[in-house]
């Protein structure tokens, strides 16, 4: 049992140095490929009757990407997913696409995901307290609740000024932007640092990798 433990903490340390070791090249393709995963889970939608913004899976996929890319590249995965679908790519909720999207009611929040993405991506790779499963919970709620909402509802508050010629309350913004979601989101935030806890190493393999890459400039 101990040696099979050993071998699985290994591998996932080896997995993380692997992709920061990655080209600039794969590490685009892999950040494509993480945009294509928030793009399909945004597909899974509940409509609530008495808010234009609808309850998705999507944001699992949004904190999640910061942890597996890292610094830079897992908001860059949610910066390809956000300007990609408002060039027309139909996969935002519902499979929409276009720029109206970005100013529509839930343009804030895709700027939120982004960066939701960086602040999670930065924090798993500089510090390895972060990847404890109570860190994660904080990270992941400052993340959702903080990043991601904040721009949602000061979005949503522009969109119905724009549309209603009035500038809504704050009660009827988290009414329509933030209540509705909040036991979901914590759902998913449990969901996202469990497996974040389980999936990251607890070994600096960020230090190693700026040694090694100091290493070669050296040696050039």
């Amino acid at each position: 049992m101990s040696i099979a433990m050993d071998n699985y903490y290994q591998k996932r340390y080896n997995f993380f140095k692997w992709r920061c070791e990655q080209s600039t090249r794969n590490k685009i393709v892999m950040a494509l490929g993480m945009a294509i995963i928030t793009g399909i889970m945004a597909q899974i939608v509940i409509p609530l009757p008495w808010t234009p913004v609808p309850v998705t899976a999507q944001t699992f996929a949004v904190l999640f990407s910061g942890i597996l890319l890292g610094r830079y590249w897992g908001g860059l995965s949610q910066a390809i997913y956000v300007f990609m679908g408002i060039a027309g790519v139909p996969w935002f909720a519902g499979m929409s696409g276009g720029f109206g999207i970005l100013l529509g009611a839930t343009g804030g929040y895709l700027v939120g995901f982004i960066l939701a993405a960086l602040f999670m991506g930065y924090f798993t790779d500089k510090y390895v307290r972060s990847r404890s499963l109570v860190s994660m919970l904080g990270l992941m709620s400052i993340a959702n609740f903080g990043l991601i909402y904040i721009p949602g509802l000061i979005g949503l508050g522009v969109w119905i000024y724009l549309i209603q010629g009035t500038i809504p309350n704050l009660m009827s913004l988290l009414a329509m932007g933030a209540i509705p979601f909040l036991i979901g989101d914590t759902i998913k935030i449990f969901g996202a640092a469990s497996l974040a806890k389980a999936v990251t190493p607890k070994q600096n393999f960020q230090k190693e990798v700026d040694v090694e890459k100091n290493r070669n400039w050296r040696f050039f």
